[in-house]
């Protein structure tokens, strides 16, 4: 059993998705080529008031009733990958029969979908979330079901032996879809001049007679019409694309109706990764930009709009491209449009694109859904998506490079670390670790915890024979006093090869103050001779 996806009038389908408000508008689609811009697809609304393909642009502009689109390949491009999204969700034999049309081998799927009539609304479903307005056929041949598709509208399910029956009405034109117009037109006229208009007359003729005239090629269109032609499938073999693009009619400026695209963007790829139980992990957004010079010379008044709405971030812009990227990658693989959205909110925030916007581009990564088994001995971990939220936000106000979990660097440097991105699992695990390695150590080791001031306090040091002899912190009264004891100093120092050049010595001491003995960790920084506290020994 085979089934067959058509999507009538494919260059409006694909502008309806992209564009749902326009589903109840009367739209035709002209080709951006001149001279002269022609009209190459209208919805059945605008047909209605007279518009058809034989027009130029020009012509269908004086109905004011109407809407004109560009006609767009990247929107066709993106339509034809949902297109193949929906019927790999059903199958993993699909070939790729023509932009608007796709075909499936549904052998063995009756267990998981049920029988013919359930798996053609399955699939007549699944488009419709998708964004597109599908014809769905099934016969026991992937010919048979594509010319169903092709012809009757909604699901249509052809019995078994059947197909001759139910294909006879239609004319022979079906027979032609794809084909070169000189060879159909020939074709055509012959079968025209001999009596012959729909498929029923064309399965009834003389295989002997008919082959004599037309060869092969003539016994292989009365096979079609029969519905008796059999053929293999050939698999697409294209790696699963989630990716949304849109072409916006004008540039935008502002960052709101910006997130209103992304919105529908996101919901469509999560609505295409749910239909093949996927999720993601990163996200590539990828706007193309107008020319800032070219955008200055066209227009003062959008220049002074412009500068108000983007401040100072003209230096963003790229003389080389007019592409700006940006990359969202996630702990964990996830699946939640509003969680995107507000991520993407936030980058954008923190890093604006610097021009007007004239092309969307958002592609996501594709993942297994994760799974998760909690432990009954581990503490409970909050919730991957709340807690990259939490911290996207957090990084929005104190900078990226200041949010994370810290990573030790491999250098004697005091305070040598990094930030890195906090993922739960891994973090767990480090805690995990340590707790084996303290406890493993309790018995053994005794130390003493050092409490860092942050930063460190400036010091005045008395020296007597190089040796600290009093200590005076003027922006801390309480650290200061005689020194009692004293040991050191250890002399640590690094990056001698680099800028960032360090040398100190560190003296651990301890001062009589008024409030008592307290020990602190002293440090003479040798490059800059300057001498702080840096913590105390509790």
């Amino acid at each position: 059993m085979f089934a067959a996806i058509f999507i009538p009038n494919f260059s409006v389908a694909a502008v309806f998705r992209a564009e749902p408000e326009l589903r109840m508008k009367a739209v035709a689609i002209f080709e951006v080529k001149p001279p002269p811009e022609k009209i190459t697809a209208v919805s059945g609304s605008a047909e209605c008031l007279g518009i058809t393909p034989t027009m130029t642009k020009a012509q269908a502009e004086l109905c004011s009733e109407v809407t004109l689109r560009p006609r767009s390949a990247l929107q066709e491009s993106v339509a034809h990958a949902v297109l193949l999204d929906c019927a790999q969700s059903f199958s993993p034999c699909v070939e790729d029969a023509a932009a608007d049309t796709a075909i499936l081998d549904l052998a063995g799927m009756e267990s998981l979908f049920g029988a013919g009539p359930e798996i053609a609304r399955a699939i007549h479903g699944r488009a419709g979330e998708l964004g597109l307005d599908a014809n769905v056929a099934v016969a026991t041949n992937p010919d048979a079901a594509v010319i169903a598709a092709r012809r009757f509208a909604g699901v249509t399910v052809i019995p078994s032996g059947k197909e001759a029956e139910q294909l006879g009405p239609l004319p022979v034109e079906v027979l032609f879809a794809g084909w070169q117009e000189e060879a159909a037109d020939d074709l055509l006229s012959t079968l025209e001049r001999w009596g012959i208009r729909n498929l029923r007359g064309l399965a009834a003729l003389p295989e002997v007679a008919l082959s004599e005239r037309l060869g092969q090629q003539g016994l292989r269109l009365q096979q079609l019409a029969r519905g008796a032609a059999s053929r293999t499938l050939v698999p697409v073999e294209e790696p699963a694309v989630f990716e949304e693009a849109v072409e916006l009619e004008y540039p935008v400026v502002l960052l709101e109706p910006l997130a209103f695209l992304l919105n529908r963007m996101l919901e469509q790829i999560c609505a295409r990764l749910a239909s093949r139980s996927l999720a993601t992990q990163e996200l590539r957004l990828t706007l193309e930009l107008e020319d800032f010079q070219s955008h200055n010379q066209q227009s003062e008044i959008n220049n002074q709009k412009f500068q108000s709405a983007i401040g100072n971030c003209k230096s963003t812009i790229s003389s080389r491209s007019n592409q700006f990227c940006r990359t969202l990658r996630l702990p964990l693989p996830m699946l939640d449009a509003k969680l995107f959205l507000k991520l993407l909110q936030l980058d954008l925030n923190a890093h604006p694109p610097g021009a007007p916007i004239v092309k969307i581009h958002l592609a996501a990564e594709p993942a297994r859904l994760r799974l998760a088994q909690g432990g009954l001995f581990v503490p409970p971990t909050p919730e991957p998506e709340k807690l990259e939220l939490t911290l996207a936000r957090i990084a929005s106000l104190v900078g990226q490079e200041r949010v994370g979990s810290v990573e030790m660097l491999d250098t004697h440097r005091a305070e040598g670390f990094r930030m890195k991105r906090f993922v739960v699992g891994a973090a767990h695990e480090t805690i995990r670790k340590k707790d084996f390695a303290r406890d493993s150590k309790k018995e053994r080791v005794t130390t003493a915890a050092l409490r860092i001031f942050r930063p460190p306090l400036g010091a005045v040091v008395t020296l007597e024979n190089g040796t600290p002899t009093r200590v005076i912190c003027p922006k801390k009264k309480e650290v200061q006093g005689t020194v009692l004891w004293k040991a050191g100093p250890w002399r640590s120092s690094g990056d001698w090869w680099e800028r960032e050049a360090w040398s100190r010595d560190e003296w651990d001491v301890a001062l009589q103050s008024a409030e008592g003995v307290a020990l602190y960790r002293l440090v003479h920084d040798l490059l800059n001779g300057v001498w702080f506290v840096e913590g105390t020994y509790d």
